[in-house]
């Protein structure tokens, strides 16, 4: 957790402007050593790895981002798009008798509104590059190379943090009992 933390920090420290030197000092190590430790690429997911529902759910998360001045999408920007629209995502929500509709509004009253413009290129925060990570990997476990709006939403529950993991919990959605929804439509 503590690592976590640490990425969440030196992330936000970037996204806000500060050096690589400035976070260095601040962690007591040199700008190369913290160049290093956080400055590792990050798997892009392009169009070619999602289903078209949620590409057309990522229209609706960028969206957000933009139109609430946000320069990242964090995992509540995932969880608005998520639940925009009829998807895989809503009728697993759905069968687990959580109205997709209510959440979206809960999410909604989450986005806060940025003090700059979203730039074109917008970067994700660390949990929901993390979201994204397990959803790919159920994906893959279920024998397809495309990633859908229902992995999405249970890697959101999966990592448990963030935004979009207080506003499940707080509508009461939990891991095992998307998972079981999941497990007797599929």
């Amino acid at each position: 957790m503590a690592d976590d933390l640490v990425e969440d920090y030196v992330e936000h420290c970037r996204m806000h402007g500060s050096s690589w030197t400035d976070i260095g000092t601040a962690l007591g190590v040199t700008r190369q050593a913290v160049q290093q430790r956080f400055h590792a690429p990050h798997k892009r997911y392009g169009p070619e790895t999602m289903t078209d529902d949620l590409r057309q759910a990522m229209v609706q998360v960028k969206q957000a981002a933009v139109h609430h001045r946000n320069n990242y999408i964090g995992t509540e920007h995932l969880l608005w798009g998520l639940t925009a629209e009829d998807n895989t995502a809503t009728r697993l929500l759905r069968a687990a008798d959580v109205s997709p509709e209510e959440l979206h509004r809960a999410v909604g009253a989450r986005l806060s509104m940025g003090a700059s413009q979203a730039a074109e290129r917008i970067a994700w925060t660390p949990y929901s590059r993390k979201a994204m990570a397990i959803a790919e990997e159920r994906a893959e476990a279920a024998g397809s190379a495309r990633i859908d709006c229902d992995q999405l939403l249970l890697g959101l529950a999966q990592i448990g943090r963030g935004v979009a993991a207080g506003v499940l919990s707080d509508a009461g959605v939990e891991l095992a009992t998307l998972d079981d929804c999941l497990r007797r439509s599929g």
